[in-house]
């Protein structure tokens, strides 16, 4: 290594160490389960004398030190005066753990070394890969990786702009263009290369999920065999790096409240070990993971008490649509909660992970049997195939595998429930809304489009459109921070003619159109007498605040008026009765406690309900609120657009 820095011969050293290291834990892991594995025995001791002598050369002896002390562990069983029990793994795995930290907290480069020698990674690289192994592997940044990506990208689109050119201004059919055409094939290939840069087997994370399952069943008394298939499987890194904490979650899940005890297992007849099984696979545009476990399952009954106990409707909900419930945010049924996981407590947020990925989480489950969750996800985020459609004069895609069907728009045939137009899917009636209302487009379109009905994880909802333009790969980038959040929006992509194709959140559409008012649910053209919009009067002293709620409000299709202060609502109440009240707390003249006890004792305002939104925050405070007669008390920092909506649908009774 002569010519080269000292510090520069640190930080080759711990990046080799991270794969040596990543190696070795699962050399071991791999060692508890066939301890008379010779070949496994000779690999772990060549990681670990390795890793003692790059320490050595790059002068870190301490790390040195530890490597030797767990190499002479390893050389007593080699010369058979050790045995390989779990309590040697678990010496070893310690030791590991204790080389990875003291490693992580080497001084490696006084100065941050040049941008392109910056090794940025998710995850340690395959073992495979290694450099010394053959393969030629180089260290690259991944911002490099998603910049590459973005250029070929837009690269493509310009392509696609010079085509159109060609017809419009020069009248030639860019298909009898050779030179376009390869130009078109050199770039498909160049496109599909960039991907393929930015995939990983999903191995790279099965190793700390080996290690999770090792730990905890035996800190549980519990024998668990881990097993994995198709972890050569390939998705895009940014993909299984929002699956990764999802995953672990699973794992210990399944381990902590799924997996029965050696002996519990036993005494209903099944083997005492465990089994907790990964397996991935391709199918299409997407990859399927499923974490599997033998252990006792969810019952459907306790499902359905617990649902009950916290308010949702299950009549008429099968056995699987049922334990889906498990879903639901703070939904558990397991009484006693311990600190690794609860069964039900935590999925809500997996799917959310999930869902972000573009992905989709189901569970299936058989008292006494098992549990198996399904996770489906596209293989890559940055090409999705997408449904196009048009809407209120514009284009929006839809991710493919989010659109359950679409089907014809008859207006004369709808079919409605509780007053509003439905469309079923299996038996069940959705709700329908525009697509134009839920985005924020012109509300009063009549157009009487297709349906598309788009599904999440746990909820259906059809949306009507103008029209179904067609299907096809959709390159998707982020919006830029500087933009401000829109919500249902998941990105963006730029078309052949320059202009901007929004990719729209089916889960965050769905969400939307659920917490709208009712008066906004007509989504199909009905000729029936049309209801008066609700009247809701917004009080607050704060002229941004009140602006903000009048601005949620109207969007959701309310007739909204304001005021500054309880003097000046009472006045509007008097020239004009109100559906509702919204009212802050602290304000001139007339606080927001003394408005509600001035509604309630008028004679012809006491039934109108009133919802409080206020910085007061204290039990004290809500429990004043509820003595003035007050029916919501918001937290205003914790305020937000579903959380209004939802009470003030609740208040007025129009919510979903």
């Amino acid at each position: 290594m002569a010519g080269l820095g000292a510090d520069r011969v640190r930080l080759l050293f711990t990046q080799e160490a991270d794969v040596r290291l990543a190696e070795l834990a699962r050399q071991l892991l791999v060692l508890e389960q066939r301890p008379e594995d010779r070949e496994v025995l000779r690999s772990v001791y060549r990681e670990l004398h390795t890793i003692k002598g790059s320490a050595a050369v790059a002068g870190l002896h301490e790390i040195s030190q530890v490597a030797h002390r767990l190499e002479e562990v390893v050389d007593e069983v080699r010369a058979g005066h050790r045995a390989v029990t779990a309590e040697m793994i678990d010496t070893l795995l310690r030791g590991a753990d204790e080389l990875s930290a003291a490693i992580a907290g080497s001084p490696v480069e006084p100065s941050p070394p040049a941008a392109e020698e910056q090794a940025v990674k998710p995850f340690p690289t395959a073992p495979s890969a290694r450099a010394d192994d053959g393969g030629a592997v180089i260290m690259v940044p991944v911002e490099r990786l998603e910049e590459l990506t973005r250029l070929v990208g837009e690269t493509a689109s310009a392509h696609l702009r010079i085509g159109r050119m060609l017809k419009d201004r020069f009248d030639v059919d860019p298909g009898t263009c050779t030179e376009f055409n390869e130009l078109a094939r050199s770039l498909n290939n160049l496109h599909d290369s960039t991907m393929r840069t930015q995939m990983v087997p999903v191995s790279t994370v099965t190793d700390q999920l080996h290690r999770a399952v090792r730990d905890l069943s035996r800190a549980q008394g519990k024998d668990v065999r881990w097993e994995t298939a198709g972890t050569d499987t390939e998705l895009d890194r940014g993909v299984l790096h929002r699956l990764s904490d999802s995953l672990m979650h699973l794992v210990r899940n399944a381990i902590d409240h799924g997996i029965e005890t050696p002996e519990e297992r036993q005494r209903v007849g099944k083997p005492a070990q465990a089994k907790l099984r990964l397996h991935a696979m391709q199918l299409g545009s997407e990859v399927i993971i499923t974490v599997t476990d033998d252990g006792r399952g969810i019952d459907p009954a306790e499902v359905e008490r617990e649902a009950r106990r916290l308010g949702i409707e299950t009549e008429g909900l099968d056995d699987d649509e049922l334990v889906a419930l498990t879903f639901h945010p703070g939904f558990s049924t397991v009484r006693f909660v311990s600190d690794v996981s609860g069964r039900g407590v935590g999925l809500d947020v997996v799917r959310t992970h999930v869902e972000a990925a573009h992905g989709r989480v189901d569970v299936r489950s058989q008292v006494g049997l098992g549990t198996e969750f399904r996770i489906m996800v596209p293989i890559t985020v940055a090409v999705l195939r997408c449904l196009l459609v048009e809407a209120g004069g514009q284009s929006f895609a839809l991710p493919f595998h989010r659109v359950l069907l679409t089907q014809a728009n008859d207006p004369d045939t709808m079919t409605y429930a509780e007053g509003r137009p439905v469309v079923w899917v299996d038996r069940h009636p959705l709700p329908i809304h525009r697509l134009t209302a839920v985005v924020g487009l012109d509300e009063s379109d009549e157009s009487d489009g297709p349906i598309v009905v788009l599904a999440d994880a746990s909820q259906r909802h059809a949306f009507v459109v103008d029209r179904l333009v067609g299907q096809r790969d959709v390159v998707i980038k982020a919006l830029s921070p500087l933009v401000p959040h829109l919500p249902a929006v998941a990105g963006a992509s730029v078309e052949a003619d320059g202009s901007i194709l929004l990719v729209l959140d089916p889960p965050g559409l769905i969400q939307r159109a659920r917490h709208a008012p009712r008066a906004r649910r007509a989504a199909v053209r009905d000729h029936r007498p049309a209801t008066d919009r609700r009247r809701i009067v917004v009080v607050d002293d704060a002229l941004i605040v009140r602006e903000l709620q009048r601005g949620i409000l109207e969007r959701a299709g309310f007739d909204v008026r304001v005021a500054g202060d309880g003097q000046q609502a009472i006045a509007l109440l008097a020239e004009e009765p109100s559906d509702l009240v919204v009212t802050d707390v602290e304000m001139p003249r007339m606080d927001g406690f003394a408005l509600t006890e001035a509604i309630r004792s008028h004679p012809t305002l006491a039934n109108v309900p009133v919802l409080i939104v206020s910085s007061l925050s204290s039990d004290a405070d809500r429990q004043r609120g509820l003595d003035a007669g007050a029916d919501g008390y918001i937290i205003k920092s914790s305020f937000d657009e579903g959380s209004l909506l939802q009470a003030v649908n609740r208040l007025l009774g129009t919510a979903s």
